[in-house]
């Protein structure tokens, strides 16, 4: 946007480094499927091994000496660091190379921009490349460093960067805003899925785990799906049938990476926080991934920063059909309780499985049977179906009626306490008999 730098290209040189002081080893296959999904062509990898990286370089001065080489050979338009750069390592970096410095932020944020279609998406987008921008401007106008001068320039008595980085923090206000807006939107859109009693179940995992094909073959909703990393980043949503509880909410989300820079993770909190208040995740894995343990972690942590680690959740371990043992199946813990689903998605094996086990594992909750209320209990009945609970309503001779309704236990016995009621207060029929002892005690 303000950058006077050198141009760039899709000719990139990678550079990865294992370094001492790392919690994570990040995959280099990863990283450049990264290049390829944002449209780079990688020519070359620079790898080494530090203790710690170099205050000026973030790499030695070997390594320098090897990349203005490798960027000379091959005529080079850009190097791509597979870590986060502080803004005085890119600046001396482009310097000694002549070439466009990228760091995996950057990178992230531009496979982000080529992906976002929605508004919101966009806005997102934008606010997280204005906040890593921020930090940046200076390398791009240190030869307008002075203040402006001469006839009909005279002015604030800003210099050139003082003036685009109030542009920019107005700006990012502005986003921020915006995405405040959005934010209220989806919270009332919740609070009316809520009072609708529809559950909602939020799709999470690694990125190019499968989530968007296993999306579209729940719901038939047709969103796009690709083999590429960040395939989806706008979130979409889908009404679905379950067997044992109806109707229910489906979420398809951006899916998660390793070392998900921080900004991300704020700028698009607005979507991510549809996961962190769903009754259910599916985490997705792609159980034929020779990293898939250390691909569920990561979704973890991230799950953790958002406040959705403590959520219910399900694997899903996705595309068993390149396994040698291609079975679907359901793992089950010792008190039979449904922990994963083996399946793919692709190939359409397994969904009749998922979709019998998100029923059960939703209905576990769910109060459905026949009340039956006297002409006193007219303030539960309008309660009951406030919460659109009531599936069936039938008057008996003698005023009172009965309803068939489908409620969370939790909801209905916070209804009877509000009148003053006990659930043996009810004349109920024996299919209640399964929640009885827990309701009334």
């Amino acid at each position: 946007m303000f950058f006077d730098r050198p141009e760039v290209g899709e000719l990139a040189v990678l550079v990865h480094l294992n370094l001492d002081q790392s919690t994570a080893i990040d995959d280099p296959r990863e990283f450049e499927e990264l290049v390829l999904s944002a449209g780079g062509d990688p020519i070359a990898m620079v790898t080494g091994h530090r203790s710690v990286p170099n205050a000026k370089y973030f790499i030695g001065t070997g390594k320098v000496d090897e990349l203005v080489s490798l960027v000379k050979q091959h005529q080079a338009e850009l190097v791509i660091f597979n870590h986060e750069l502080s803004p005085s390592q890119e600046r001396n970096l482009e310097k000694v190379l002549e070439c466009r410095v990228l760091d995996r932020t950057g990178l992230i944020l531009d496979i982000f921009a080529q992906r976002a279609r929605t508004h919101e998406g966009k806005l997102q987008v934008e606010l997280a490349q204005l906040q890593h921008m921020s930090t940046r401007l200076i390398r791009g106008w240190t030869h307008l460093e002075r203040q402006k001068g001469g006839i009909g320039l005279r002015g604030p008595g800003e210099t050139q960067l003082e003036t685009d980085r109030r542009l920019l923090r107005g700006r990012i206000k502005n986003i921020g805003k915006r995405l405040d807006k959005v934010r209220k939107q989806r919270a009332q859109g919740r609070r009316a899925r809520s009072r609708a009693e529809l559950p909602t179940i939020s799709l999470v995992g690694y990125t190019n785990a499968g989530k968007s094909t296993l999306f579209n073959a729940i719901t038939q909703a047709g969103v796009f799906a690709e083999d590429q990393l960040f395939a989806t980043l706008d979130p979409t949503m889908r009404r679905v049938e379950l067997p044992q509880v109806g109707a229910a909410v489906l979420a398809d989300t951006v899916g998660f990476i390793s070392n998900l820079p921080h900004r991300l993770v704020e700028a698009f909190r607005a979507t991510l926080e549809e996961a962190a208040n769903a009754d259910l995740l599916i985490h997705v894995v792609d159980c034929a991934d020779d990293e898939r343990t250390r691909n569920i972690e990561q979704v973890n942590l991230v799950l953790e920063e958002i406040g959705a680690h403590e959520l219910p959740q399900l694997l899903v371990f996705n595309k068993v059909d390149l396994l040698n043992d291609r079975a679907v199946r359901v793992d089950r813990d010792d008190k039979g309780l449904a922990t994963a689903v083996w399946l793919s998605a692709q190939q359409q094996e397994g969904i009749d499985l998922l979709v019998n086990t998100l029923g059960e594992l939703l209905s576990d909750d769910l109060f459905k049977g026949t009340l039956v209320l006297s002409p006193a209990m007219g303030s539960l009945r309008s309660s009951l179906y406030h919460h659109n609970a009531v599936q069936q309503e039938v008057y008996n001779n003698d005023g009172s009626c009965d309803l068939s309704v489908k409620i969370s236990e939790a909801d209905l016995i916070r209804l009877l306490s509000a009148e003053g009621l006990r659930f043996e207060d009810l004349a109920c029929g024996d299919e209640n008999d399964r929640v009885f002892g827990q309701l009334a005690g």
